[in-house]
C-alpha cells in the first residue's frame, strides 16, 4: 500500500493500540485514535504517550454515531478495541467486543464506506489448550482440563484420545477454536465476524491471534490483566508474585513493538487476508521463571506464593505456531524477553507511586468464583 493511507485505531491509546498508533505514523499513515479511556485501565484519563500527530476521538465503539463518524474517510481498520483480562462481567465482554465489532461492521456495509482493509486484534485466548505431543497419538489438540481434575490439584494436560500425560507442542492456527472464557468466547466473535464479513463483502481481513503481550504502557491499574504487570507491582509493594496452579504452566510473550510490527506487515501485504494469524515468539516460558527473572531484574528477591488456586477454563501450556506469519510477510520477533522485561521495568520505575491493585481484585474473583481453590494433594 502506498503512503498516505488513512488509518483509524480502535482502542489506539492501549498498550498495543498506541504501539500501533506510532508504528503506523512513523510509516507514513494519517493516524485517527478512538478510545473510550476505560477507567479499569486509564485511571487518570488520557494518557501522555498518545501520539501527537495521531488524531484523538474519545468515544465508545458500541455507540453507533461515535463508529461511524470515527470510520469516515478512513482506509484501514486497526480494530484493537475490547474489554479484556479475568472481570467478572459477561455482559460488558458481550457488548464491547461482540457487539461492538458486528455493528462496526454493519456501518460499513450499510454506509458504503471504502475500506479497503481491516486488521482486527484477536488473542490466543481463542485455544482451548494448546497443542501437545502424546508419545502414543503424536499431534493432538485437547481439550479444556476438567474443573473436577483440577479440583484435585492434577495440572497434567492429558491425551483426548488415551488419557496419557503430553508434552507441550506449538499451537498451529488450524488447532480448534473454542473460548473457554467469556473473553476468549469474545474474541472468537470477533475474528469470525470480521473474517467471514470480509468474504461476504470483499474487503480483505485479517485476525492476528496474539500471544501474551506485554511492554511500556501496560496498565499498571487494571489487576485482571497482563501477568509481567501484576508481578511487577506485587514486587515493588513488597508483596510475593502469586501464582496459580504450580506456576509450570507456559506462555509464549511477546513485545508489544512486536506486535505493532505484525499490525503493519499484514496490513501491507495481502499475502495473510482472509486467514487468523498467530503471532508469538514461538518460545513457550514457564510462569514461575518470568517471576524469577522479574524478581532478578528488580533486585527484589520475595520467593512467589503458590496456594494451589487455578482458574478454570485457562490453558496449561500455550506456544504460538508462527509458519504462517513468518512465511507469510517475514515477521519475526525481535525482542527477547529479558530484554523486553528491562524496557518495561524501565518505564514502571518512571511511572511514579506504584500501588498493588491485584490484592483487592483476587478476593473478588475468589468471591465471584473466577478463582477455585484445589483440594490439597
Amino acid at each position: 500500500m502506498s503512503s498516505q493511507k488513512r488509518a483509524l485505531v480502535t482502542g489506539g491509546a492501549g498498550l498495543i493500540g498506541s504501539h500501533v498508533t506510532d508504528k503506523l505514523i512513523n510509516e507514513g499513515y494519517t493516524v485517527r485514535v478512538l478510545d473510550n479511556l476505560e477507567p479499569q485501565t486509564h485511571r487518570f484519563g488520557k494518557p501522555a504517550w498518545i501520539n501527537e500527530k495521531a488524531e484523538f476521538v474519545q468515544g465508545d465503539l458500541t455507540d453507533r454515531a461515535t463508529i461511524r463518524a470515527a470510520m469516515a474517510g478512513i482506509d484501514v481498520i486497526f480494530h484493537q478495541g475490547a474489554y479484556g483480562g479475568y472481570m467478572p462481567e459477561i455482559a460488558k465482554y458481550v457488548h464491547v467486543n461482540s457487539f461492538g465489532t458486528a455493528q462496526m461492521l454493519e456501518v460499513i456495509r450499510e454506509d458504503n464506506l471504502p475500506i479497503k482493509k481491516i486488521v482486527v486484534a484477536s488473542s490466543q485466548a481463542v485455544y482451548s489448550e494448546g497443542a501437545a505431543t502424546c508419545p502414543t497419538h503424536g499431534l493432538v489438540f485437547p481439550a479444556v482440563r476438567p474443573v473436577e481434575q483440577l479440583r484435585a490439584a492434577d495440572w497434567t494436560v492429558h491425551c483426548p484420545l488415551c488419557g496419557a500425560p503430553t508434552t507441550p507442542a506449538p499451537t498451529p492456527e488450524e488447532a480448534p477454536v473454542g473460548g473457554e472464557t467469556v473473553y476468549g468466547l469474545t474474541k472468537v466473535d470477533q475474528e469470525k465476524l470480521v473474517l467471514l464479513w470480509g468474504k461476504q463483502v470483499g474487503i480483505p481481513t485479517v485476525a492476528l491471534r496474539y500471544s501474551c503481550t506485554y511492554g511500556p504502557r501496560q496498565s499498571i491499574f487494571n489487576p485482571y490483566t497482563g501477568v509481567i504487570a501484576i508481578f511487577c507491582t506485587r514486587l515493588l509493594n513488597g508483596l510475593a508474585p502469586v501464582l496459580y496452579e504450580d506456576g509450570e504452566q507456559t506462555r509464549d510473550f511477546s513485545f508489544v513493538e512486536d506486535i505493532a510490527r505484525a499490525n503493519w506487515l499484514v496490513a501491507e501485504s495481502d499475502a495473510l487476508d482472509g486467514l487468523p494469524v498467530n503471532v508469538g515468539s514461538g518460545r513457550g516460558v514457564p510462569i514461575r521463571e518470568v517471576a524469577g527473572q522479574i524478581s532478578e531484574a528488580l533486585g527484589i528477591r520475595i520467593a512467589p506464593e503458590v496456594n494451589g488456586e487455578f482458574r478454570p477454563g485457562e490453558m496449561r501450556h500455550l506456544t504460538s505456531g508462527t509458519a504462517r506469519i513468518r512465511d507469510g510477510v517475514g515477521y519475526l520477533p525481535q525482542t527477547d524477553l529479558l530484554t523486553g522485561v528491562g524496557r518495561y521495568l524501565e518505564w514502571i520505575r518512571g511511572q511514579g507511586d506504584v500501588k498493588d491493585y491485584f490484592t483487592e481484585a483476587a478476593q473478588g474473583l475468589k468471591a465471584k468464583g473466577i478463582v477455585h481453590k484445589a483440594s490439597a494433594k
